[in-house]
């Protein structure tokens, strides 16, 4: 009888895993890729190459170490395609005395382990997953009784509670936030830093093979593969970017150009989020260049407040607000997603390129995803469960914990507020103000009206005029309201004609040309 099975999910690819504390002769590693995971959303191409890929290289490296290893493939014919099936059938085989999990990062998981005991008759045990700073309870204690979650003050605190960037109780440098020195646009002759990047192995070209045959119908492009998939390429790739990027990564963490879609980016969130590195160490490393002189603070503060601040933040008000968090619509929101947002078509250059990097990479730095991808499905009124699959499908780091938060809360303010101050809406000024696309749109960034008038220019006035008594009392848009209060009655029927001019025209089609009950089962190629 084995002594313990020890269940590990796709994205728990780290050593020091809590289902592995303990690991003790006669302990059993269960790994299994089932189809229930690949399908319940129509992944990118690139997002399960990269976890089964990963998965199998760990599985190596446990096996490697001596660990027993219990593996099951996607195309192994008894496969039963569940989380659930595959454990049932494993404690068949092993027989052990218990089970032994992570809590996962997403809340239909948790709830099916939360099934498991009683269905399968053996004591399953469900730990802490530790790889966070802030856990699950910690959290819900530092929001308790707050009028309101600010992801700042979060920050603040947790800065103090690690020790990062602090000089006994103060921030280094005398300011906790350096963001306002991280807006600058790129020079126009710039070029973009290259980029550590990882050919394919025979083992993940295997992976390759299986997705093309099984996930053919799938979004996403393959050939530009080159995402770590293990622990020792994930290193690489992070001491790569502490080398060639953190130093400009503060000044242009906003700017994007066509082209460069990495541009000083980490491109470590694929690796963070499947356990491959761990936040702890990523921010020693960030801080350490820093104290070495390497990088300058602004840009170091702007990195680690990602992952310290952001990341920590948006998992927190996960848990803290699920299940009931998704179902919220606080604009009313309910346009169809259009079809652009799959096949790039549009002549909106700044969203055809986004859509482009996106199919390419299953990348797109948080800037194209916030202010682009983001920002025109909150102008235009898209329905949050329709931008938010969208969002899970395209991105290679996108977990419902990191992604639903970050777009249902942020991007289209969805939840009226809990987790961000205010919409981050904005017109095509801030777009040509820290880009290149615009130079080679078909719109003109400086038109305010009229057919080549960027479509983000008069988007931006509607959706304040749409939304002016919902939003009356959120204190961060005072400026907005208040030109919007100053405005003629003839410009603002301007401005609501060419809005429901372009929102009714053949860009905003859900579809290829066709009706939406026509083109149901219609795949996002």
């Amino acid at each position: 009888m084995t002594k313990t099975l020890r269940f590990l999910l796709g994205d728990q690819l780290t050593r020091a895993i809590s289902a592995l504390d303990g690991l003790a002769p006669g302990d059993v590693a269960l790994m299994a890729e089932v189809a229930d995971e690949t399908r319940y959303v129509r992944h990118h191409k690139q997002k399960i190459v990269l976890i089964l890929s990963a998965m199998r290289h760990f599985a190596l490296e446990l096996a490697a170490e001596g660990v027993a290893v219990d593996y099951v493939r996607l195309d192994d014919p008894a496969n039963t395609g569940s989380f659930t099936g595959e454990l049932a059938r494993a404690v068949a085989r092993h027989r052990p005395s218990r089970v032994v999990v992570t809590e996962p990062g997403e809340w239909r998981v948790r709830e099916m382990m939360s099934e498991w005991s009683a269905a399968l008759g053996v004591p399953v045990e469900i730990r802490d997953d530790d790889r966070f700073f802030c856990s699950r309870a910690d959290f819900a204690r530092w929001a308790e009784g707050r009028a309101a979650l600010r992801m700042e003050f979060f920050y603040r605190d947790m800065r103090r509670r690690t020790g990062f960037l602090m000089r006994d109780d103060a921030p280094v440098g005398g300011r906790w936030n350096f963001d306002v020195e991280n807006r600058r646009s790129l020079p126009d002759k710039f070029r973009a830093p290259t980029r550590r990047r990882f050919a394919p192995d025979a083992l993940t070209q295997e992976v390759m093979a299986l997705v093309e045959t099984r996930c053919a119908d799938h979004f996403g492009d393959l050939d530009s593969f080159g995402w770590p998939v293990t622990r020792a390429q994930a290193l690489a790739a992070l001491d790569d970017f502490l080398a060639k990027s953190l130093p400009s990564f503060g000044d242009y963490q906003d700017a994007m150009r066509t082209g460069a879609p990495f541009l000083y980016h980490g491109l470590l969130s694929t690796s963070l989020n499947i356990g491959l590195l761990t936040p702890h160490e990523v921010c020693v490393a960030a801080e350490r260049a820093f104290l070495a002189g390497r990088a300058p603070l602004n840009a170091v503060e702007g990195f680690i407040r990602q992952i310290l601040g952001w990341r920590e933040y948006v998992r927190g008000v996960y848990w803290l607000c699920m299940p009931d968090y998704r179902e919220s619509n606080a604009l009313r929101a309910a346009r169809p997603l259009p079809w652009f947002y799959w096949s790039g078509e549009t002549r909106m250059n700044c969203l055809a390129q986004t859509v482009a990097d996106t199919r390419q990479n299953a990348y797109a730095h948080h800037i194209q995803r916030l202010m682009v991808a983001g920002n025109f499905a909150l102008l235009a009124g898209v329905a949050p469960e329709a931008i938010e699959e969208w969002f899970l499908i395209v991105y290679a780091d996108a977990f419902e914990w990191v992604e639903l938060p970050n777009v249902h809360g942020m991007a289209i303010f969805a939840d009226g507020g809990l987790l961000a101050s205010k919409p981050y809406a904005a017109s095509g000024a801030y777009i040509d103000r820290m880009s290149n696309y615009c130079k080679s749109c078909f719109y003109e960034a400086q038109a305010k009206s009229g057919a080549r008038a960027c479509p983000f220019n008069y988007l931006y006035w509607n959706f304040f005029l749409e939304n002016r008594e919902r939003l009356a009392k959120t204190p961060r848009l005072a400026m907005p309201l208040k030109a919007l209060d100053a405005m003629s009655a003839e410009r603002k029927a301007e401005i609501v004609r060419d809005a429901a001019s372009f929102l009714k025209g053949p860009e905003m089609a859900p579809t290829p040309g066709g009706s939406e009950t026509e083109a149901q089962g219609r795949l996002p190629l």
